[in-house]
């Protein structure tokens, strides 16, 4: 990467820069390879973020379904976060997860389950998990709480192989006007569900898949209490990476865990020939990177500040700029042959592109993602019947309450008082845009445009040939559009 004029002697946001146009031979979007660079060859570099209230189970298998990564967070006990594990190991590589339910479950407690998952959809079993009908918005429209699915049930379904080809699935459900198709085994239980726009993202994406062929989760660990333990139970249950995660991450604390956990990673990995790789972080500065490089990390967290729930450069004027802050240390990692995932403030394609450009081999995304049904928190409606998920912040006070929960009460209350983070927040649903598959497809849409314009057909190549200006405020605001003309 390059800037267009001179090396600015101040530091930029995302917002600051743009990026020029190169000549360019890339002649489709779809030519444009975005392997990750950071060493894990994620088909999608994208990663969500280990904060509660967006990033679980469900988020974790739609996101690595389609490519990318979500890392579990830390303050979940371990025997809950192997369970999480090993449901996302169980889940469908291809088809999407089903949601299921019992032909006497009441058509209430089915609705608030259906809005779990953007396919809108439950699959009604029975028993031995054999699929006896559907029932969504459609059916329930105007149908009492208290009424039984199975009264009010689609039956007219339509059954495939969990082989099938996506694109054979696409046409059969257009064909059959059927708005999902139910993949069975040979025994005729429930596999798992695909819509058709499920089917076209099946052939745009590839799964990130362990070398089992079963879906990647990563998992977060703190850096206080026995963080070798709590890596050798989660190496144990299946996690395809470890990530060491503070706010402060340049500090013996996390120098110390992450000696302690190297060795524990290593011996897994001569026992199972599978080496996990260790992520720690955040720094903002190319010591910060060198030393955790150093300590035995494979990859480095780059972000103070910048989170959409995050006050602490409000509170201690602590921080820095994220784009300067991802292009040092990138650099500083390339030169050790590692690299680094630009953690937070993200909050439209472009930055995730910027990122990118300025050398990040992986974009991590928190409070964008919050605002989807595959977050973790209950979908809930505001006066004027918005939908919305309550976010909060892994600093907050909400938030170290729940880290805290097994110390004493005074404790607890100590702890609270020193928060850097906001404890609830409304992440609106985007009407357009109201699942996590959905926002990837923005995503990688405007993340492949840019690097048409740059020319280049891989991330590494992206990140090469990049040009990057700086444009005042006004710059910024001219590129915006207009939802409405400005008579």
């Amino acid at each position: 990467m390059r800037f267009l004029s001179n090396t600015p002697a101040h530091d930029l946001t995302y917002s600051d820069v743009f990026m020029t146009p190169n000549r360019s031979t890339v002649t489709s979007r779809l030519d444009v390879d975005l392997t990750s660079t950071d060493g894990l060859d994620l088909p999608l570099p994208l990663v969500v973020a280990n904060m509660t209230a967006i990033s679980g189970r469900r988020m974790a298998e739609t996101i690595a379904r389609r490519g990318g990564l979500a890392v579990l967070p830390q303050d979940i006990p371990v025997d809950v976060l192997a369970e999480s594990i090993a449901r996302v190991k169980r889940a469908p590589a291809v088809f999407e997860t089903p949601i299921t339910v019992a032909p006497t479950w009441p058509v209430g407690d089915t609705m608030t389950l259906i809005a779990k998952r953007a396919h809108g959809v439950a699959v009604v079993v029975d028993d031995d998990g054999v699929p006896l009908g559907l029932v969504g918005e459609m059916e329930t429209r105007g149908v009492d709480r208290f009424a039984q699915v199975h009264e009010v049930m689609t039956t007219t379904l339509t059954l495939v192989e969990p082989g099938t080809h996506p694109q054979q699935v696409f046409d059969t459900l257009t064909q059959n006007r059927q708005r999902i198709a139910i993949a069975v085994d040979a025994d005729g239980v429930l596999v798992g569900v695909m819509t058709a726009r499920g089917a076209i993202r099946s052939g745009i994406y590839r799964p990130a898949l362990d070398a089992e062929g079963r879906l990647k989760v990563a998992v977060a660990i703190g850096i206080s209490g026995d963080s070798a333990g709590r890596a050798h139970e989660l190496l144990r249950a299946g996690a395809d990476v470890l990530v060491l995660d503070t706010a402060h991450g340049h500090q013996q604390r996390m120098m110390d865990a992450l000696e302690s956990v190297v060795p524990v990673r290593d011996e897994f990995a001569a026992a199972t020939g599978y080496r996990v790789p260790l992520v720690a972080g955040n720094v903002v500065t190319a010591v910060g990177t060198e030393d955790l490089l150093e300590a035995g990390a494979d990859v480095v967290k780059v972000g103070v500040g910048p989170g959409a729930m995050c006050t602490t450069r409000m509170q201690t004027g602590v921080g820095r700029p994220q784009f300067s802050a991802v292009l040092e240390c990138a650099a500083a990692a390339r030169e050790h042959g590692r690299a680094i995932w630009a953690d937070g403030g993200v909050r439209y394609p472009r930055d995730v592109a910027l990122a990118l450009a300025a050398g990040a081999g992986n974009v991590m995304i928190g409070s964008w993602f919050a605002g989807t049904h595959e977050s973790t928190g209950d979908l809930l409606h505001d006066a004027d019947g918005r939908a919305y998920k309550e976010n909060f912040g892994m600093a907050s006070a909400r938030a170290v309450r729940n880290r805290t929960r097994h110390q004493s009460t005074f404790d607890r209350a100590q702890a609270a008082l020193f928060e850097e983070g906001i404890s609830t927040s409304k992440m609106y649903l985007d009407p357009q845009r109201p699942g996590v598959e959905d926002l990837v497809d923005w995503i990688t849409s405007g993340v492949r445009s840019s690097c048409t314009y740059a020319g280049a057909r891989t991330l590494p190549e992206f990140h090469d040939r990049a040009v990057i200006g700086i444009q005042s405020s006004s710059g910024y605001d001219e590129g915006q559009p207009l939802a409405s003309s400005w008579l």
